[in-house]
């Protein structure tokens, strides 16, 4: 029997269910999913529609870019801090919420319209309620973009 993987997003508290880029009871959002990838790092994919052209036609435009890397890295530091405490990801997992305190964009290369993105994030600093974390976004198989993020766990009645 194969096992089902869980998306990092699935098992944010009803309450956080509903961010327009990664939040499943979101109608009218993107539902980015993230998934641990090994201890180390996650993955999120993504195909953006086209209707998040950039300036330049056929290019994704640099806000949705930073929406992914918002979305999948506060995703990514929720993981970090849960697999730090020793617990694993499961259906009946809810997750402690991170959001952004600070991200740090590099744009290296225009990310192509119609090419599946590919983010991974490693952790650098996992600690009490703060996760500094670093991104990578590939697409058509070249690096497009870095970031770093802080992130900060939330209370629940945040």
């Amino acid at each position: 029997m194969e096992e089902k993987k869980i998306a990092i997003q699935e098992t944010y508290g009803e309450r956080f269910q509903h961010c327009w880029g990664c939040g499943p009871r979101n109608d009218l959002g993107m539902h980015l999913k993230s998934y641990p990838q090994g201890p180390d790092s996650c993955i999120c994919a993504v195909t953006p529609p086209e209707e998040y052209t950039g300036g330049v036609p056929a290019n994704l435009f640099g806000g949705m870019i930073a929406v992914i890397f918002d979305c999948h890295g506060t995703a990514s530091a929720a993981w970090f801090a849960h697999q730090k405490k020793g617990l694993e990801l499961t259906e009946d997992t809810v997750i402690g919420r991170h959001i952004t305190a600070r991200l740090e964009v590099d744009f290296k290369k225009p990310v192509p319209m119609g090419e599946e993105i590919t983010v991974i994030s490693r952790a650098e600093e996992v600690g009490e309620r703060k996760v500094v974390l670093t991104m990578e976004m590939e697409a058509a198989g070249e690096l497009r973009a870095k970031a770093r993020m802080v992130a900060v766990g939330v209370k629940d009645h945040m």
